[in-house]
């Protein structure tokens, strides 16, 4: 029960850390860091039995009345995700420490959310059910939209942090009904259960896998949904360098390699990891060469780098099942130094431009020969880890390496592999040569020596991806225990520096010559990119389709809430018959729902006076619907609601017929009240709903919930819920069973009748003093109101506004002008 234990910390952590920035100023970063530490400290001293098959496993109850609970496990794979989540961010949460001064507008917001973002994190990494899943998915997103608008008074951070929230937030929406299909599918909403017995033989199966995968591809990132992260780089260097390296992007890749052993030879799962994670590296690379900003030339390889993780983690085979490993702590580790040094360079120089940046080689040769590891990594250099990781992920496609994809696929993917991988090695000299390397074209700017505080964080990283590197063996108990589910065919794979010359090694020495040539020939590169066409941006998709739904809502709106009652009350009459009543009468036409006859019990009435009471109302209701004035149809109205309560009566409910006589009486009074403000009848023919149109659909919706309680009530089995409530009388103490009802066992029904009849008293209250306040609002000597009272009086034009701005009530009109035609629209 300790990991929950260890999200409740980081939940009250990031209560608690707002206050103490007010007290200890950005050094509350080292406190905020703590449960971070905690946490990978525990996890690290778990590691052993974890990859000996013992995995970590905790529950809370949750809605125990539903039978969900707080299912948690931690494997090999939730393992490494917990090392980059809380390792990673540990080291990051102390760089803020240097990086952040106590001046920082709204320093302990920030805090406290980042330390919420990680136990959110945590909780996404580590639950083993779906629905907790989501909360915890949801929650990253709420929480990275707060970190990415950290400075909301800029136009451009409040833009990219509803750009990121709307694209992994909708489609974890869809996500959601992906995770309902599945769970529905698999008859358990445990993700363990799910993978190790996956609904395989449904034909909703590949409905819900491209549901959940669209949610998954969304928060890593893929394209075309790439476009909020580089988007988001506006945050601050160390939410980049957390958010957006080790911990949100990774969400979409582990759940993607959660997944992957139950579902990943089913339709259409391995065609669009590799489709949309080749085409997403690719991409990213493409357009991190181009990038002048070095955080922006990051996000873009960030965006490419996820193309590559998504492709391991779904692929489906052993290989890549060892190479998403070694991957996902190598790109932790690499891409944070990357990020972290760029902040350093950002906060001393004051600008992160290629093309302004000049000999920081020379003069911050630490900080240099770290981020000189950490690119050597992402470009695939031994002895870094990315290098091991690299080499795994090309030996994964080898042609002949797994017979879980066919030669053909194999050499399409590798081919796709070697370009993106190309790239990475062009834009990461790109990043070395732009931030450090001396230009005989630039100018030194101002670059005071930062603190060897400061500079810790990105050299502690980048000397661990060297340690990992030079000793993979130490990941490769992990990267064994995560591939155990997939068949290695007799020859499994393990993380190391040197296996020989093998085809992967070929492929690594041709990537590395190539980049080279291409950082080399960078210019011509630039020419090359300029040259080309003005491809389709993603970003002005997610605007066009923005705008799309502004576009469809303002005019949808417009013309249902077009302000009359009777086009609101046709549109949701429309829909009802439209729904349930088009269902209905096919469920009648087509004999799918038995209808009562005769021999069923039928029988016209149980009394001879409800022959009486149905005709008043229908009279009534007839007559209502010919009357064109007003109070008239309002007397109507109330004759046939009093019928009604006469038909309760007859029924045997004098207390349910005494509520509906007291509601209608006090509506009445209130209508009458209001009616006095409006004109003295209706107009023939309502706007957009002519009088037959009303008369048909009003008709038609009468027969729907006529049929459909008649239907209903004939179609009930179980004894009447009123037998219980006669049995249970005596325990509530009482005699008479219809007060027990309203007093005990339908309080809070009760208790709404009671409030709905005060807010009708106090609302007759209200129009009684209000118009008494408009007749003592005017003078007694005022000449001009009396006329006005004695035109009211005799039917004429309303009364001006008085002293507080409403119009005077008007008497109404008289049975002499019911033929007037200059009456106006009834609107209200």
């Amino acid at each position: 029960m300790l990991l929950p234990f260890l999200i409740a910390i980081h939940a009250l952590t990031a209560v608690a850390v707002p206050p103490l920035v007010r007290v200890m100023g950005s050094r509350a970063f080292l406190v905020a860091s703590l449960p971070l530490a905690l946490t990978a400290a525990w996890v690290l001293a778990r590691t052993p039995g974890i990859v000996g098959g013992r995995p970590v496993t905790a529950s809370v109850p949750w809605v125990p009345s539903l039978g969900i609970t707080f299912d948690f496990r931690v494997d090999a794979l939730s393992a490494t995700m917990v090392l980059l989540v809380c390792g990673v961010g540990a080291v990051v949460f102390c760089y803020s420490a240097a990086y952040f001064h106590a001046g920082e507008r709204a320093l302990g917001r920030l805090a406290g959310v980042l330390v919420l973002f990680a136990g959110s994190m945590l909780g996404v990494v580590t639950t083993d059910n779906l629905f907790a899943l989501y909360v915890f998915w949801e929650l990253t997103s709420v929480s990275s939209f707060l970190l990415v608008a950290h400075s909301d008074q800029r136009e451009s951070a409040r833009r990219a942090a509803t750009q990121a929230l709307v694209t992994t937030a909708g489609f974890g929406l869809l996500m959601l009904v992906g995770f309902l299909l599945l769970g529905s599918l698999g008859g358990t909403y445990r993700i363990s259960e799910l993978v190790a017995d996956p609904p395989l033989d449904s034909p909703w199966l590949p409905v819900a896998l491209v549901l959940v995968l669209a949610g998954a591809f969304a928060k890593s990132a893929q394209a075309p949904l790439h476009y909020w992260l580089p988007g988001a780089m506006v945050a601050p260097t160390p939410v980049s360098a957390y958010l957006h390296a080790a911990a949100m992007v990774k969400g979409g890749v582990y759940l993607v390699a959660r997944l992957a052993p139950g579902f990943a030879d089913a339709d259409p799962w391995r065609a669009l990891v590799l489709v949309f994670g080749l085409a997403t590296m690719v991409l990213g690379g493409w357009r991190a060469l181009r990038q002048d900003d070095l955080k922006l030339l990051l996000a873009y390889g960030t965006v490419s780098q996820l193309g590559l993780l998504t492709l391991l983690a779904g692929a489906g085979t052993h290989t890549a099942a060892v190479a998403v490993i070694g991957m996902l702590l190598a790109h932790g580790l690499f891409k944070a130094t990357l990020f972290l040094t760029v902040g350093i360079i950002d906060h001393q120089a004051g600008t992160r431009s290629i093309s302004r940046l000049t000999g920081l080689g020379r003069r911050v040769p630490v900080l240099a020969a770290a981020a000189g590891l950490a690119a050597a990594s992402m470009a695939g250099l031994p002895p870094l880890l990315g290098f091991a990781g690299k080499e795994a992920a090309l030996e994964a496609f080898v042609p002949g390496r797994d017979a879980a994809l066919s030669a053909p696929a194999s050499a399409a993917v590798l081919t796709g592999l070697v370009l993106g991988s190309v790239l990475t090695f062009a834009y990461s000299a790109r990043f070395l040569w732009g931030a450090f390397a001396d230009k005989d074209t630039v100018s030194e700017v101002r670059f005071p020596k930062p603190s060897r505080a400061f500079t810790a964080a990105p050299v502690v990283l980048a000397a661990a991806g060297l340690v990992l590197g030079a000793l993979p063996f130490a990941l490769d108990p992990l990267a064994q225990a995560h591939a155990a589910p997939f068949d290695a065919a007799g020859h499994p794979y393990h993380l190391a520096l040197w296996h020989g010359l093998t085809p992967a090694l070929g492929l690594s020495a041709l990537v590395a010559a190539a980049g080279a040539v291409l950082f080399w020939r960078r210019r011509a590169m630039t020419r090359l990119q300029n040259a080309m066409p003005n491809w389709y941006e993603a970003e002005a998709g997610y605007d066009a389709v923005l705008e799309g739904v502004r576009w469809t809502a303002f005019h949808v709106t417009g013309r249902a809430q077009s302000g009359s009652l009777p086009v609101y009350l046709g549109i949701i009459l429309a829909t009802m018959l439209a729904l349930p009543g088009t269902r209905l009468l096919a469920a009648l036409i087509g004999g799918d729902v038995p209808v009562p006859g005769a021999g069923d019990g039928l029988r016209l009435w149980d009394n001879p006076l409800e022959v009486v009471v149905v005709l008043i109302v229908v009279v009534t209701a007839v007559a209502t619907v010919r009357e064109r004035r007003r109070f008239p149809s309002l007397i109507l109205i109330s004759a046939l609601g009093f019928g009604i309560a006469g038909m309760f009566v007859l029924h045997g409910a004098p207390d349910l017929a005494l509520t509906l006589v007291l509601v209608e009486t006090l509506t009445t009074i209130i209508l009458v009240f209001v009616l006095r403000r409006l004109p003295g009848a209706f107009k023939t023919r309502p706007d957009g709903w002519p009088k037959r149109l009303t008369v048909l659909m009003c008709a038609a919706a009468g027969s729907f919930i006529a049929v459909s309680l008649w239907l209903m009530a004939h179609a009930r089995t179980d004894p009447p819920v009123s037998q219980g409530y006669a049995l249970r009388a005596e325990e509530a103490g009482g005699q008479n069973l219809v007060n027990i009802i309203i007093a005990d066992f339908r309080a809070l029904d009760t208790f709404g009748e009671v409030v709905v009849l005060a807010t009708a008293a106090v609302a007759v209250a209200s129009l009684v003093l209000l118009n008494r306040r408009d007749r003592v609002a005017r003078e007694p000597g005022d000449r001009a109101g009396e006329e006005a009272e004695q035109e009211a009086a005799a039917g004429g034009a309303p009364e001006p506004l008085d002293q507080v701005g409403e119009m005077a009530a008007p008497v109404p009109d008289g049975p002499g002008d019911a033929g007037r035609g200059t009456e106006r629209e009834d609107r209200s």
